[in-house]
């Protein structure tokens, strides 16, 4: 394997990988044979890539290559890639972070793995996470601590951070997150690349769950990609959403196209602050700074709107959800609600998901930040609770954050996290990109026609 192969596919999409492959320019075994190199040369600081499958990973590199000679075409045929350690593969350790959980291997790969393998990926192992996926944070006691590929003392952000630093820093071209609290975005938006927060339920959660849970879907909680362009994240999507088992019998997914072709076609409303969440001055300015490109561009910005669902209602609405959502499992606490209290939260819930159907009636996406802050320094106190992140030079409660993220994930909406620059430190800025319920290819092509205005980003160290 040559060094001039490692480092051109290591700036590679996934889509120009999978062209190159029908093309014959380059085999699964040989890009296996680099990304393998990579994640051996660059992730020992980091520690992105926590679990190896590589001898099972180049066996299905070989079968990839006998099926790309027979003229097979599958959208994702001999691609190496991997998948956040929370997803179910068969024969790998799935510990959620749970040292108690470290002998425990999933024995059948979960929904969204078996559609990525169907789709001819060759999946190289696991990325980090946080314990419970709680955590803006990816360290844990059984993989240990994920350092940002941009500056070994911050995060990567979480609960994907393992994903999206192997993103950034050039170890595989695609990924497979989840994301509740802003844990495909936020991890995106720290590493300067892309995530999607698809529709709720659009890409079935079947295998993923906490060791000896199999249930019902998570609420609230979705599957989604993380990539180096907007394209990927279509081109994954493309892969892993629809129904699954008796929803299948009788439903057919059709998403519908992108609302618009051009930037300046786009009805955009921009959301820069929150009641309930402090944002850097710095992220702010960014945001600004598009929002007023966009203008130049002809498209239609408005700064406020009245049709915006009570920001603070949403919140408190969502963290009692995401509350006992999380809670589950574990030992009764004082702040458990009843089923009565729960019910009234998913009908309040129902009525501010009617209150953003009425508001895309008008604009076609809202942008948002993702995170008040660009990646922050690694947190060492222990005690959630006690938390704190200085923005504009003020200590803020850590989980106060979680409102940037709550918007989109409390209404179902799609987000997708891009990146629309960098700070005066280097460190990537991200944008969330919100709209409406089921229109995931709009907020996916917004991101890829900000990409073709502003270029692909780099990857960390390439400046």
């Amino acid at each position: 394997m040559s060094e001039t192969l490692i480092r051109d596919t290591s700036h590679a999409s996934a889509g120009e990988l999978v062209e190159a492959l029908v093309r014959r320019d380059v085999s699964a075994l040989e890009l296996f044979d680099a990304a393998v190199e990579r994640i051996e040369d660059r992730d020992g600081p980091i520690n992105a890539v926590v679990v190896h499958d590589f001898d099972r990973a180049r066996e299905a590199a070989l079968a990839a290559d006998v099926a790309l000679a027979r003229g097979e075409r599958r959208p994702l045929l001999g691609l190496p890639m991997t998948v956040k350690e929370s997803h179910n593969v068969a024969g790998l350790p799935t510990t959620w972070g749970f040292e108690e959980a470290k002998g425990f291997k999933a024995t059948v790969d979960s929904v969204g793995v078996q559609r990525l393998k169907t789709a001819g990926a060759v999946i190289l192992g696991k990325t980090n996470i946080p314990v419970s996926l709680a955590d803006w944070q990816s360290v844990n006691p059984v993989y240990g601590r994920t350092s940002n590929p941009w500056d070994l003392t911050r995060s990567p952000g979480g609960s994907s951070g393992g994903a999206a630093a192997a993103l950034a820093s050039g170890l595989v071209s695609l990924e497979f997150g989840s994301d509740i609290g802003g844990s495909i975005r936020v991890p995106a938006a720290f590493c300067g690349v892309y995530g999607h927060k698809p529709s709720y339920n659009l890409v079935p959660q079947r295998g993923h769950a906490p060791p000896g849970f199999d249930g019902g879907d998570t609420p609230i909680a979705v599957l989604g990609p993380l990539a180096t362009t907007a394209e990927d994240l279509q081109l994954a999507l493309d892969v892993l959403a629809g129904p699954v088992g008796d929803e299948a019998t009788g439903y057919l997914l059709d998403l519908p196209v992108p609302r618009r072709t051009e930037l300046a076609d786009y009805q955009i409303l921009i959301l820069d602050s929150h009641p309930l969440a402090a944002l850097d001055r710095e992220v702010k300015h960014a945001l600004t700074e598009l929002a007023n490109h966009l203008d130049r561009q002809g498209a239609t910005v408005a700064r406020r709107s009245n049709l915006l669902p009570d920001l603070d209602k949403s919140h408190e609405v969502y963290m009692g959800i995401l509350g006992a959502t999380m809670s589950r499992g574990g030992p009764l606490r004082p702040d458990a609600i009843s089923a009565h209290a729960w019910m009234d939260l998913l009908d309040t819930q129902t009525l501010i998901r009617r209150q953003w159907a009425e508001l895309f009636k008008t604009f076609d996406v809202v942008l948002a930040p993702v995170f008040g802050t660009t990646a922050f320094p690694h947190v060492q106190e222990a005690d959630p609770a006690k938390r704190t992140l200085t923005i504009n030079g003020k200590p803020t409660p850590y989980f106060d954050q979680l409102a940037w993220a709550g918007m989109a994930t409390l209404g179902h909406l799609p987000a997708t996290a891009a990146p629309i620059g960098r700070g005066a430190s280097g460190l990537p800025i991200g944008v969330q990109i919100m709209g409406p319920y089921l229109e995931d290819r709009t907020t996916i092509d917004f991101a890829r026609l900000l990409e073709r205005e502003f270029g692909r980003p780099p990857r960390a160290g390439d400046a």
